[in-house]
């Protein structure tokens, strides 16, 4: 399987110092500061390259589930919102999800979701953490 590598570097003190985020990818590369994490400053944070990691493998796992179960997701979009709080910590990832499945009942898509939310890497990554909610709903 594959092994993949994000590096980051903070140059100062946590309140005035300011830093970079790096995908070896080539992907994505930007700041982050204090502001950033804990305020609304411009650049990124942790915690928001950690949601765009939960929403990205929850989605591709559910789609993997339910492919396996003999349907074809037309889409599958989901947003993950992660809270920092004192400590910090994060406390709590909410996923909230549409999925456009034709012929898939909702109860079926509960199941599969749930399935996803426990089984996927990110989540399983995250287990013992935090709280880990799933809002999900079935689209046209």
């Amino acid at each position: 399987m594959a092994i993949r590598t994000s590096s980051a570097e903070w140059n100062g003190t946590l309140k005035d110092g300011a830093g970079r985020m790096k995908l070896a990818s080539g992907a994505y590369e930007g700041p982050y500061t204090f502001a950033s994490r804990f305020e609304e400053g411009k650049g990124t944070n942790p915690e928001e390259l950690i949601g765009a990691a939960h929403a990205g493998c929850f989605s591709m796992f559910l789609s993997a589930l339910l492919t396996k179960a003999g349907f074809i997701p037309a889409s599958i979009r989901t947003t993950a919102t992660v809270h920092l709080t004192d400590g910090p910590t994060i406390s709590l990832v909410e996923l909230n999800c549409q999925a456009a499945v034709p012929g898939l009942a909702e109860a079926d898509l509960l199941k599969h979701a749930e399935d996803a939310k426990k089984g996927c890497p990110v989540s399983k990554a995250l287990a013992g953490g935090p709280e880990i909610r799933l809002a999900i709903r079935l689209v046209n």
